[in-house]
């Protein structure tokens, strides 16, 4: 810090030479100190008549005040006085904020430890520390801060230690990057700036009363009294002095007039030494006056002068002020007065025509009920509505407090709700007379909605009352009236017959009409239910079209290009939602009412044709797409009712076919059969795709004699020789390919029928064949090679049909990829594998007969004469039957393979017998007679024909001789 000259000096005194606890010094200082206060604070006041010298005087008062103390011995003996209080001879230091000491405890030390606190904390510690007043940016720390701080870990020792600056630990705050780092330096052009000044001060202070001393002038006034006293305002006692004085109060009247009371000569000695007193007071202050008074003479004798400009400027503003008042009166009856009235006219006439407009109101309002009836006769309902609604809100808004119209309010609401009983009742008329009135002819004249007009009018009515259940109210019309259409025509079929029978409580007959009855009774219900669906919907479109214009939608319409949008698009999409769930429910309920009709009950007792059930599909598929022609969508009822008919027709149908193909089989002798030519014909049919079935040629209704039947049935060029079982297992099949023809909707069934019914036959020709189940069942002494061979060409008699009839019902499915036509096709693909296997395992038996009678045969032979042997001769005979039994029977191609395993089987035990008997390609005697064996063997073969030539060749045999 930089020191300058004089009394100013900016280094703080030390630490000790003052009380910073105490106000003023402290009455235990030193005799000098003490006796140099009055000393300062007379020259104060003597010095006071200087306005220069004020600020020195201040300074020197405040240094004195600081400086109270001369050594730390007084500092230390005042705080033994006035800071220390002794408590059973121990000592406590109050030397602090609110007498208490921050470093020593409050328990009290012994003198001499309380002498060293005081040397080390507040003499030389001080000295190192600068002292600062505390103020509230002083605290250390704050209490509830510190005891709610959840960020502060828990701590042991927290409520044992004692409050003070160390209270809690002390953390370093970093400076802020907002806040300059300021520095001493920053304070150097300040200080010289005014440091130069306050020497000036200091210089003129000093210097100005001597100079006009030596200069010899004395002072206007002098402050002397006229004892020669000087005049000082300490001399007046304090009392006098007090802004509040008051003597009426005792203590202040006793203070001036002490003595007052007493009697005698004293009391009038203290009298007039009371008034010798108050008279020297008012000498000091009427000197000190008259001096004060000369001190400021120039700016008394400056005033003076000055009041007669001030007068003359005065008068000068006066004469501008009334100047401007008579311009200000002159503008204010010219111009203010006459515009205010202008404003105030104009108020009056607008709130005349607010009051005319209101009146108008009033009487527009006042025709409202003669409106509203007027409305109500041309059935415009939502004009009435409109009418009401706004006005109930000109009532509610423009027109209150008004007395007359006090119970209009009620009235309009209790008139709305008329409209809404109105507009209901209405409509339920309505509904019931144009669904109950008599349909029009068959003449493909579209009928016209009744009264379209007026059920716009009621529509939109019911919409702008908000009231959505007049769709639902439609509905519950129509289906009692799809209801009471049904009950009407089954009664109408009864009353035709002379049957007495009963109703039951839903209208439909207790099961004791015919079959062709029940038909016409369904194809009459379901014409005249398409013709009320058509109705329906004509008044659908109507709603439809209603509730478009009430939402303000684009309709091509001319009733609806004038009307108003006043449909919100919420209740909007409920009328739609409820509008296509009434289309919906009224189809549904009318497929649900013919389903009762084609039930399985209605049925259960008549003996159902192809042709039935095809006029019932007919009539099912004409009302079905009629309804979806008119609502848009399929309905499931009726169809499954359809389907559970077909079902079980084909149920039936199929036990009938399935047992028929049971009794033939058991009965089946399994020898060939001829063929008629109906058959040949129906396989001619079947190789072109055509399932047809005729039962033999007609000349205008005249049979006539078929050819002669055949021997083999010609298939693609090829003869089968069949046995019956397999040409009626031909026919029933086409017979279930012409009724799936006829009966789509029963062609899945028919078609799993089909693979049932072939799966049935494969597995009875096998246990009457095979497992030599005709022994016992047909009455059969033998299961013969000729036996197996007709089962086996049977079997691929359906091995040729099944591709034709796969094809057949695919075409029958409405989508050749649906999930029911895969299954059919893999059904059909098992059920080939089946016949494929049968066939194997037929020609496995033949083979293995063969074979066993071969390996007998050769187990026996020796290589020895007679030539040909017997065992050679009866393999030869063995081989001449089983080509008598299966050449006639199955293809070349077939028998061709069944002797070349045969004879590989031959080949295969003739070496087994030359190697047990050790014969070799020597040429001796045994080879000789084994070659004359082969030679007749293979003669056998040649003649047979049973194998192509080139495998006939006798270098064919070499192979039986071991190399």
């Amino acid at each position: 810090m930089a020191k300058f000259s004089g009394t100013f000096d900016l280094k703080e005194p030390p630490p000790w030479q003052n009380c910073c606890y105490c106000n003023g010094p402290p009455a235990t200082s030193a005799s000098s100190t003490s006796t140099s206060f009055p000393a300062a604070a007379s020259t104060s006041v003597a010095t006071s008549s200087n306005p220069r010298q004020q600020p020195q005087l201040q300074i020197q008062q405040q240094s004195q005040q600081l400086l109270s103390f001369k050594s730390p011995a007084d500092f230390v003996r005042h705080l033994r006085q006035h800071h220390c209080t002794v408590e059973g001879g121990s000592y406590v230091c109050r030397y602090g904020y609110n007498e208490v000491c921050a470093s020593l405890p409050l328990d009290g030390v012994s003198d001499r430890d309380y002498e060293m606190h005081v040397n080390r904390c507040h003499v030389n510690q001080q000295q190192k520390e600068s002292q600062i007043k505390w103020s509230v940016f002083s605290a250390a720390q704050n209490l509830p801060a510190v005891l709610n701080d959840p960020s502060r870990s828990k701590q042991t020792h927290f409520f044992t230690k004692k409050w003070g600056d160390a209270f809690v630990e002390h953390q370093s705050i970093g400076t802020s990057p907002q806040l300059p780092d300021i520095k001493w330096d920053h304070f150097d052009f300040y200080l010289k700036r005014i440091g130069k000044r306050y020497r000036v001060h200091n210089r003129i202070a000093k210097t100005a009363l001597p100079s006009s001393t030596s200069q010899g002038q004395q002072p206007v006034v002098s402050d002397r009294l006229p004892n020669g006293a000087i005049a000082n305002l300490k001399d007046i006692p304090e009392v006098f002095l007090k802004h509040n004085l008051e003597l009426h109060s005792p203590a202040s009247f006793a203070a001036v007039f002490p003595g007052i009371g007493n009697d005698g000569e004293q009391a009038k000695q203290s009298s007039r030494l009371l008034q010798e007193k108050l008279s020297h007071y008012l000498d000091i202050v009427e000197v000190l006056i008259a001096k004060q008074v000369a001190e400021k003479s120039s700016a008394f004798f400056h005033a003076m002068t000055s009041q007669d400009a001030i007068m003359e400027q005065m008068r000068e503003a006066t004469t501008l002020v009334s100047r401007l008042r008579s311009r200000l009166k002159l503008i204010d009856d010219t111009i203010i007065r006459e515009s205010l009235q202008i404003i105030s006219l104009e108020r009056v006439r607008s709130n005349n025509n607010i009051v005319l407009e209101r009146l108008k109101l009033m009487s527009t309002v006042h025709q409202t009920q003669p409106m509203i009836q007027l409305l109500l006769s041309t059935q415009d309902y939502v004009a009435a509505l409109d009418l009401i609604s706004t006005t109930q809100e000109i009532l509610s808004q423009e027109l209150v407090g008004i007395h007359c119209f006090r119970h209009l309010p009620s009235q309009l609401t209790e008139m709305e709700r008329l409209i809404d009983k109105m507009l209901t009742t209405d409509f339920e008329r309505y509904s019931t007379s144009d669904l109950n009135r008599p349909f029009a002819g068959d003449n493909g004249v579209v009928e016209k909605v009744l009264d379209e007009d007026k059920l716009i009018c009621i529509i939109s009515g019911l919409l702008r009352k908000r009231n959505l259940d007049f769709i639902d109210t439609y509905k519950q019309e129509a289906i009692t009236t799809v209801r009471a259409i049904v009950k009407q025509m089954v009664i109408e079929v009864i009353a035709s017959g002379d049957a007495e029978v009963c109703l039951t409580g839903a209208g439909e007959e207790a099961q004791s009409l015919s079959l062709s009855e029940w038909i016409v009774l369904l194809e009459t219900a379901t014409v005249t239910l398409l013709k009320l669906l058509r109705r329906v919907r004509s008044v659908h479109d109507v709603m439809q079209q209603t509730a478009d214009a009430s939402a303000g939608k684009i309709t091509d319409d001319v009733s609806f290009i004038d009307t108003e949008a006043f449909l919100c698009m919420e209740d909007y999409e409920v009328v739609k939602a409820k509008l296509a769930n009434l289309l919906q429910s009224v189809c549904n309920y009318c497929h649900e009412r013919c389903a009762n009709l084609v039930s399985n009950q209605s049925l259960e007792k008549s003996s159902v044709s192809a042709d039935q059930i095809a006029k019932l599909t007919e009539i099912v598929e004409r009302f079905s797409d009629g309804c979806e022609e008119v609502c848009g969508i399929q309905s499931v009822p009726l169809k499954l009712a359809l389907r559970a008919q077909g079902t079980r027709y084909a149920q039936k149908f199929h036990a009938e076919r399935k047992s028929k193909m049971a009794l033939l089989l058991d009965s089946e002798r399994w020898k060939q059969a001829e063929v008629p030519a109906e058959f040949q014909k129906m396989v001619e049919s079947i190789s072109k795709g055509v399932f047809v079935w005729n039962k033999g040629p007609e000349v205008n209704g005249t049979p006539i004699s078929s050819p002669a039947p055949q021997a083999v049935l010609m298939v693609d060029g090829q003869p089968f020789a069949l046995v019956g079982a397999a040409l009626l297992l031909v026919q029933i099949v086409s017979e279930y390919c012409r009724c799936a023809s006829q009966l789509p909707v029963i062609a899945s069934q028919l078609a799993r029928n089909v693979i049932d019914l072939l799966r049935t036959f494969n597995s009875r020709s096998c246990q009457l064949v095979l497992g030599a189940g005709a022994l016992h069942v047909a009455g059969l002494k033998t299961i013969t090679s000729g036996n197996l061979a007709l089962v086996s060409r049977a079997l691929q008699l359906v091995l040729w049909l099944l591709p034709h009839v796969k094809r057949h019902f695919q075409s029958l499915e409405p989508n050749g990829t649906s999930t029911g036509s895969t299954t059919i096709l893999t059904g059909y693909d098992s059920i080939e594998k089946d016949f494929a296997s049968h066939i194997k395992e037929i020609e496995n038996k033949v083979l293995a007969i063969v074979c066993d009678l071969v390996t007998n045969q050769m187990a026996n032979w020796d290589a020895r004469p007679p030539v040909p042997s017997q065992s050679f001769r009866n393999i030869s005979r063995q081989f001449v039957k089983l080509h008598e039994a299966i050449a006639p029977i199955l293809p070349q191609k077939q028998v061709a393979t069944i002797y070349r395993v045969v004879h590989k089987n031959f080949k295969d035990k003739l070496r087994e017998q030359l190697l047990r008997n050790n014969i070799t390609n020597n040429g001796g005697p045994q080879h000789g007679t084994v070659v004359s064996e082969l030679t007749f063997y293979m003669e056998t073969l040649r003649t047979l024909r049973a194998m192509p030539a080139e495998e006939l060749r006798d270098e064919t045999l070499d192979d039986i001789w071991l190399k």
